[in-house]
C-alpha cells in the first residue's frame, strides 16, 4: 500500500519537474529574446549614429511594440498549450486553458483588422490593443484632430462590441 502511493507521489513530482523546467525554460528564453533585442537596438543605433553605413532605421516604437506583443502572446499559448497537452491536467482547467487560447486568437485577429482599417483611413501607423474591459488604439499622428478620432472611434465600435466610452485613443509622436 505505501509503495503504491510513493509511486504515485514520484510520479506527480516527476510531472511537476517537468511542468517547472518548461516554465523556467520559457521564462529563459523570454529574458534572452529581450536582452537580444537590446543589443540589437543598440548596435542599431551605432550604425545609425555613423554615416556612410547606408540607410539602416531603429526599430520604431510600434515595430517594437508588436515584436515584444507577439513573443508575449507566443509565450502565453505555449502555456496553455503545454496544460491543454498535460495528462495531469483537469478536464477544467484544460477547457480554461481553451478557452483562454480561442479569446486570445480571437483578439489578435479583431486587432489585426482593426489596425488594418485605421491604417486604410490615411494614418501612418497604429497598434490596437484588445482587454476584456476595453480597446487601446496608439496612432502615429502628432496632431489627432477631433475628426479623426471619431474616424478611428467609429471603426473600432462599429467592428467590435465595444462602446465609445471603452475605447481610448492615444497620440504618438
Amino acid at each position: 500500500m505505501k509503495s503504491n502511493k510513493l509511486s504515485k507521489l514520484g510520479t506527480t513530482l516527476k510531472a511537476n519537474k517537468k511542468k517547472i523546467i518548461v516554465i523556467v525554460s520559457m521564462i529563459a528564453l523570454l529574458v534572452a529574446t529581450g536582452c537580444l533585442n537590446y543589443f540589437l537596438n543598440v548596435k542599431q543605433q551605432g550604425t545609425d549614429n555613423n554615416p556612410g553605413q547606408g540607410d539602416v532605421s531603429t526599430p520604431t516604437f510600434f515595430a517594437t511594440y508588436r515584436t515584444d506583443r507577439e513573443a508575449t502572446r507566443n509565450q502565453e499559448i505555449a502555456y496553455l498549450d503545454e496544460i491543454i497537452n498535460s495528462a495531469t491536467s483537469t478536464e477544467t482547467a484544460i477547457a480554461s486553458a481553451e478557452s483562454q487560447k480561442l479569446a486570445i486568437t480571437g483578439a489578435m485577429e479583431t486587432e489585426l483588422v482593426l489596425e488594418g482599417l485605421i491604417k486604410a483611413k490615411g494614418f501612418e501607423d497604429c497598434i490596437v490593443t484588445i482587454s476584456t474591459e476595453n480597446v487601446n488604439v496608439v496612432v502615429m499622428d502628432e496632431d489627432l484632430s477631433l475628426e479623426d478620432a471619431a474616424q478611428i472611434l467609429n471603426i473600432v465600435v462599429t467592428e467590435t462590441e465595444f462602446t465609445a466610452p471603452d475605447v481610448v485613443i492615444i497620440p504618438y509622436v
